[in-house]
């Protein structure tokens, strides 16, 4: 299951991680808000074999409508409160049918709690960062950044 942060620059990079493992023979259950899953669908080439084999779910994020989503702290809200319930339900539903079961979490490190799910249900798990390798190691620096005096508690540079 491949869980990414609904906004684009997250979705597209874990979905092109996706065709990558079904390349590899891997099944991927993509989970995604109704909206971004409306987007992709539609940008989907028709017929793309790769694509196909890729089962692509959606779950609410419990916003209403593109307005309320738009709004400064409203979507990120939605992604703590709303969408863990969903996802744990999701995982449930599948692992509790007659189907294949759900053998790997996915995540977009920025939702740890999806990983935090699936360590619960004894899923094995993996964080996965769509920024670049650059800015993964400068935010897992901030703390030597600031012990060493080049920046401050604000981020602010400190001049010498």
């Amino acid at each position: 299951m491949v869980v990414p942060y609904p906004a684009q620059g997250h979705v597209i990079p874990l979905m092109e991680l996706s065709m990558l493992l079904v390349k590899q023979g891997i099944k991927v259950t993509f989970v995604n808000t109704k909206e971004n899953h409306d987007r992709i669908k539609r940008a989907l080439p028709c017929g793309d074999g790769l694509l196909s084999q890729i089962c692509l779910v959606w779950i609410s994020d419990g916003l209403e409508s593109s307005e309320e989503r738009k709004r400064p702290g409203k979507s990120s809200g939605a992604v703590l409160k709303v969408m863990p319930e969903k996802v744990e339900e999701l995982i449930e539903c599948i692992n509790g049918s007659d189907s294949e079961k759900i053998t790997c979490v996915l995540a977009d490190q920025s939702i740890g709690w999806a990983l935090d799910i699936a360590e619960e249900k004894g899923i094995r798990r993996a964080a996965f960062c769509p920024a670049s390798a650059a800015q993964l190691v400068l935010g897992l620096s901030i703390t030597k950044l600031i012990e060493y005096g080049i920046i401050d508690k604000d981020g602010e540079f400190i001049l010498l």
